[in-house]
């Protein structure tokens, strides 16, 4: 299926967010699940041992290996969540309206496809609601199935 070191499982996204500690990160944990879960229309499934995806497209890196990876997804990690975004990274206009979004999100630091949030409380759940809708779209229109 994926040349990539991080590949779907069997483990059940639910069972890995129970476990997830201390308690306020695995409520923020269920929280954004719910929000991917509504933005997507997709149910999640484990990606690795951490991160849990939604959705997957195929790609072509210029290598010429062939990559399954999820369209979206994020990992409830220690320090902080990791919210796995490449919309914005892969289409230069999405990352300019993301730019705008991010100004007025609160609290956050960002990689090239990963947005990092320490907890929820730190951000406007409605702006965090709109990146995630928005880069799920553009993938889409990127990678259709």
């Amino acid at each position: 299926m994926s040349d990539a070191k991080t590949a779907p499982t069997d483990v059940a996204p639910e069972e890995y967010i129970a476990a997830v500690q201390p308690d306020a990160k695995q409520e923020d944990a269920r929280r954004l699940d719910e929000i991917f879960r509504r933005v997507t229309g997709e149910a999640p499934r484990m990606w690795g041992p951490s991160i849990i995806g939604y959705g997957s497209y195929s790609t072509k890196y210029a290598s010429g290996r062939d990559v399954t990876w999820m369209r979206a997804g994020f990992s409830p990690r220690k320090a902080k969540h990791s919210l796995y975004l490449m919309g914005g990274y892969c289409d230069e206009q999405a990352g300019k309206r993301r730019d705008e979004q991010l100004a007025r999100l609160g609290k956050h630091s960002r990689g090239k496809s990963c947005l990092y949030i320490n907890k929820l409380a730190d951000v406007d759940q409605s702006v965090l609601e709109d990146i995630i809708a928005e880069d799920w779209a553009v993938m889409n229109r990127l990678y259709p199935e």
